[in-house]
Formats: structure tokens, sequence, C-alpha cells
């Protein structure tokens, strides 16, 4: 939610954010839930929310210019996220599934949004061939280092801090106010619904742990049945580096 304090800084201090009466999923509407409706943006905030593939993207804005349309990708380990949130989102009427089947299918690609690595892949590959237009974003990278990832993310998006702005702490109210303790606190995200009339989307099923590296203590017993298949492989050497787990579990969202 950084996206959205930075860029409507200038019409909210922390104390009056939307994103302290708000979910963060209302401050900034995905068109797939909302892309039905005229007025799916707020006035003022110009941003909106998608999961969906770079190749699916509508064609008006992958070819405007960057001065009019950006893109921020930004991922983490997904699979466990995904597994927890659709346990609880499970009709009753359907029988749960294990951690090691839902593993077996999230390799198989069969996943919300399609395939996780063609997903990230698409997103990286943009970000090298345009990145003026796209940026690409690790949630591990983000969280050890929130105040360099704000102040690029602002650069990026047209939002740079001015000097007397960093001296008085903005950059610092911003990731105190979009971090996942204060966020996770809040009396809305604890109790509220995303969608009024479903009352099995309470807010509280969007925030679980967030900390780094959380897949080890799941897939310790299942991580090794995919990873040495050669179409891995060559996907995980696409991305990994060695200061970060590998891509296998990247979160896309």
């Amino acid at each position: 939610m950084s996206l959205f304090a930075i860029a409507t800084r200038k019409l909210f201090d922390n104390s009056s954010s939307p994103l302290l009466t708000k979910n963060p999923h209302l401050c900034v509407p995905s068109f797939e839930g909302y892309g039905q409706k005229a007025d799916i943006r707020e006035p003022g905030v110009p941003l909106i929310a998608t999961h969906t593939p770079y190749t699916c993207l509508p064609k008006s804005v992958l070819d405007c210019s960057p001065d009019h349309c950006k893109i921020v990708y930004i991922c983490r380990d997904a699979f466990v996220s995904l597994f927890h949130y659709a346990a609880k989102r499970r009709p009753t009427e359907n029988e749960p599934i294990s951690l090691e089947v839902a593993f077996h299918l999230f390799c198989e690609g069969k996943s919300f949004f399609g395939p996780c690595w063609d997903h990230i892949l698409e997103y990286w590959k943009a970000s090298q061939e345009r990145p003026d237009k796209v940026m690409f974003l690790k949630y591990e990278d983000m969280l050890n280092d929130s105040v360099l990832y704000v102040k690029k993310l602002a650069e990026f998006m047209g939002y740079p801090f001015s000097s007397d702005e960093e001296q008085v702490g903005a950059v610092q109210k911003i990731v105190d106010l979009c971090s996942f303790e204060n966020l996770s606190n809040l009396e809305i995200n604890k109790t509220g619904k995303r969608y009024a009339d479903d009352s099995e989307a309470t807010n509280k099923y969007f925030f679980r742990k967030g900390k780094i590296g959380d897949w080890q203590n799941y897939l310790t017993s299942c991580r090794n049945v995919r990873v040495q298949e050669p179409d891995h492989q060559t996907r995980v050497k696409t991305l990994k580096n060695e200061k970060s787990p590998p891509i296998f579990f990247t979160r896309y969202d």
C-alpha cells in the first residue's frame, strides 16, 4: 500500500489516510473485482491493482507511453499464502485438500491467474525490456530495506520526495503507515469485510504473517518433488540470485 500512500501524500497525512479506515483493497481497487464499475477509482488516486498476466493486459496499457501508464510488479513467496487464503475461503460443501496436493497443482500451473512461472517471467522480461515503464520488485527486498524502496517507488512513479520531505521523515512515516504490523492491527482489517454482501471475504483473511521465508516451515516435506525438473531449473536460473530464495516460491500480487 506504499504506492497509495506515496501518490496521495499531498491529499492526506498519516492521521487522515483512507488506509486507516478502509481495507487496502478498497483504496486501490482491482479491475478484476471492480472492472464493470465506471467509478472504479477514487478521485485523485491514479492507481488500479491487478493480478492479470502481462500479456493479457489491455492493449491500451501495454502500448501507451510511460508518461501515461506505469506498471509496478511486486512478487513474493506465493504458494503458502495462497494455500491458507484459499482454505479460509473454501465453501463448506467442498472437501479440503492437503498441502502436498495443492503444491503439485501449483507446480503444474493450476493457479489463479495462470501458471506462477509464466506470470513472473513475463513481468520480469518486460521490466528488462522497458525499465522506464515496468518496475519489478520482490517483497523480500522491500521488507529488508523499506525506506530505500519507498524512495525508489516514488521516483519511478513520478512522485519523488523533496529534500524537505526527507528531512522531516516523510519516507519513514509512509513506511510506518503501510507496515504489516500497523495495517493488520487496524479495526477495519480485523473485523471489516471487503465486500458488504460477501460474508466470507472478511478483511482479516488478507493478513497472515507478513514474514520472509515462512515457506520453509511448510514445504520441507514436498519441495524437492519438482525442483529438479529441467523446466523448473531453467526458470529458477533466470531470476535467482545469491541473496534471495528461489523464485519458485515467489508471490505475484
